[in-house]
Formats: C-alpha cells, structure tokens, sequence
C-alpha cells in the first residue's frame, strides 16, 4: 500500500461530444476508455489503493463500464472542478496513508507498467515526477488580432502528461492549502506543488500516453486496439478433471443436481464430481492451482459440504482478477444414471454459479462403452473445460 493512485474521471468531455455521453465511457477496443485506464495500474503489482473519481450522476455508467473491476476500487464522487476532484480523491485515500501517490487522467488509456515504474521511482520525501515529452512542434504566440505576435524558444519546453506522482502527505496538504485560499486555476497537479515549493522532477514520458480530448481521438484510439489491427484478447483456457468410486447409498449429486440413483458417490464433500473438474478449470485459468489448494480433503469443515462453494470461490478468484467467464463446457463418463432428464436443471444450476446466461453452458454425457471402472459402474468421471478473457492483450 505504499503507492496509491487517484484517477480523475468526473468530466462531462464536452470537447469529444455528448452524444454517447462522457467520453470516459466510450468504447475503445470492445471496452470502456476508463476500464482501460484502471486495468492498468490494478495490474501493476506495486500499486495499493486505488480511488476513482466520478460525477455524481455516474454511478451505473461507472459499474456498466468496469464490470467486475468496480469492486477492486475507491469510488469517490468528484467536485465542481478537474482540481477539488483531485482533493476529494486525495482525501478518501487518508484512510489508508500511503507514502506516494500517483494523479492519472481517466481519460489517458494507454499509460503503462514502465511508466507508472520511472514516476513512482522518481519520488522522493522531497519531491514530485511528471513524466513528460519534449515540445517538438514550433510554438507561436497569437496576438489579439489573430496574427502571431511571437515564436516561443521550444528549447527546455515539455508537454506534460499523467500520471504526476508526489508524496502523499505533501501534495494533500498542498492540495488543501489551495482549497482553504479558494485557488481553483492551477492546470495540473505539478503546478500546485510548485505553487507550494515542492520541487517536480521531470522523466522520460511515454508518446502513446495521449489524453483522449477529441472525438477523433477516440475513433483512433479504438481502431488501434480493434482486432482489425492486431489486438490480441488475453482468452485463456482451462482443463479439469475428477473421479469419484461408488459406495452405497440412494442419490448422486452431479453439477448441483440431486439424481436418484442405487448408489452414491464416496467422497470428503458431496463428492459432485463435474463441479470439482470445474472448480480446477477455473482455477487453472488464472494459475490458482487447484481445489485442494484451496480446499484440502484433510480438513473436517469441508465434510459433507456442497460442492456449488468450491466453483464460487474459484469464480470470485477470476472476476478478482478482472477476468469474464466465456462458457463452461462439462462432459460426464458414466454407464448411469442417465443425464438426459436433468440436463436442463443442471444447466440453470451451472449458469446461477457461475453468473453467465445458460446458452453459455454445456453438459454433455457419454458413456465408457463397458470398459474399465466406469464400464463397471465402479464410479463416475468428469472432464470440465473453462474459458476466460481477462483485461488486456495477450503478451507477445
């Protein structure tokens, strides 16, 4: 938690158009601009507490937009202005008083890990970063009657970017100060620091770390993360698979469903043996490891226990993870009990554990053709695969 990050994201982007509403909203590359931006520095292991600054009327376009994500953050409800945003931001974060924290636009999707690495490293008891840009273009000045009165030396000059990065406690109270002495004109965050004193080391900024202003911005934005360019979703697939041997009894409990049958499953849970392989497809998708990692069969409180815990633990692993569960797809080894009849309640049990629509989910069954174990009716197996996307794009 030494490092927590504001992300200011409360404007209404008049400059983009309203007509899909705030631009932070907008979809780039199938996503909200702003689940981007957030994904990001979730992603990054060194970043703690992350506060995300909204308007107050954006509650639902805020979950709509980061889905799963939503719960892995701060969300603060913003000010009149880009700066008393920033200070409500830094005032919720008090809770958790971290050394550093970084200031990010929501608006700037493409930031990354190396980045946010050069600002934090940069900071110090003392002083600030802003990564920034060397100024390239010529810069002139206009006169009052639109011709240019001057051409500014570009030598020195840098375009500033986001995220700035400060020490926590410095930067708030700077922040408050300016607040107290009703100061609402600094155009970033640096320039409160300076106002204060604090000096504001400059590193290398990043070109692609643009902030989306324009509705052309966001055209180009998303045509460079569409697919037609090269974007590769990080879809990940996962594999399990389980058995359990008969022993005496009057029901088998397969994907949630209670079946009669002359014999029962011997196992420390239930013993369901499609939503164990599940459980470990899951799990396999975000490196997890597997069930008895999480539920050893050595220990007494899982005697008896459904089985339907396991698989919901594993999915509020992935959705921990930023990950959406594309389908599940479930096959079952056995001579009997026949699977037909209760297929569909299956079904609407897998698709309420796993919180996806049932067209989403397959149960399928065959038989062993009288060979081995299973052809014996000695037991049953089941064989579960699992598809995930998870933010970002698949490394290369």
């Amino acid at each position: 938690m030494s490092t927590a990050v504001v992300i200011v994201a409360a404007g209404r982007g008049e400059r983009a158009g309203q007509g899909d509403g705030p631009k932070q909203y907008r979809k780039i590359g199938g996503r909200a601009v702003l689940s981007h931006t957030v994904a990001t520095f979730l992603n990054h292991p060194g970043i703690g507490a992350i506060a995300v600054v909204i308007h107050p009327d954006d509650c639902e376009l805020l979950n709509a937009a980061l889905g799963d994500l939503a719960e892995r953050v701060l969300v603060v409800n913003g000010g009149a202005t880009r700066q008393d945003s920033t200070r409500l931001g830094l005032l919720a974060l008090e809770q958790y008083r971290p050394a550093k924290v970084l200031i990010h636009d929501g608006v700037r999707p493409f930031v990354d890990a190396p980045l946010i690495d050069r600002v934090v490293t940069a900071i110090d008891g003392g002083h600030g970063a802003l990564p920034a840009l060397p100024v390239s273009d010529t810069l002139k000045r206009e006169a009052a009657n639109g011709t240019i009165a001057e051409t500014i030396a570009r030598a020195g000059l840098h375009a500033a970017q986001t995220p700035q990065g400060f020490p926590y406690e410095a930067i708030l109270a700077a922040h408050e100060k300016a607040f107290a002495q009703g100061r609402s004109d600094f155009t970033d965050d640096a320039a409160i620091a300076e106002w204060v004193g604090m000096p504001v080391r400059i590193v290398p900024g990043l070109p692609d770390n643009v902030k989306l202003t324009w509705a052309r911005d966001i055209a180009m934005a998303d045509q460079r993360l569409s697919a037609s360019n090269g974007s590769f979703p990080d879809v990940r697939t996962g594999n399990g698979y389980d058995v359990h041997s008969f022993e005496p009894g009057d029901h088998v409990t397969l994907c949630g469903v209670d079946i009669p049958h002359s014999k029962k499953l011997s196992g420390h849970s239930d013993a369901d043996v499609c939503l164990h392989a599940l459980t470990d497809a899951l799990l396999a998708t975000c490196g997890a490891g597997d069930i008895g990692t999480h539920f050893p069969p050595s220990d007494p409180q899982w005697k008896g226990a459904a089985s339907r815990i396991f698989v919901e633990h594993a999915v509020k692993l992935v959705r921990s993870r930023g990950g959406r569960i594309a389908n599940a797809d479930i096959t079952l080894i056995c001579e009997a009990p026949r699977v037909g009849p209760h297929r569909e309640a299956m079904t609407a049990a897998l698709s309420d554990m796993l919180g996806i629509d049932q067209g989403r989910v397959s149960v399928k069954a065959t038989t062993n053709e009288r060979l081995g174990f299973v052809g014996r009716e000695e037991g049953i197996a089941a064989i579960a695969t699992a598809s995930v996307v998870y933010p970002g794009e698949l490394p290369e």
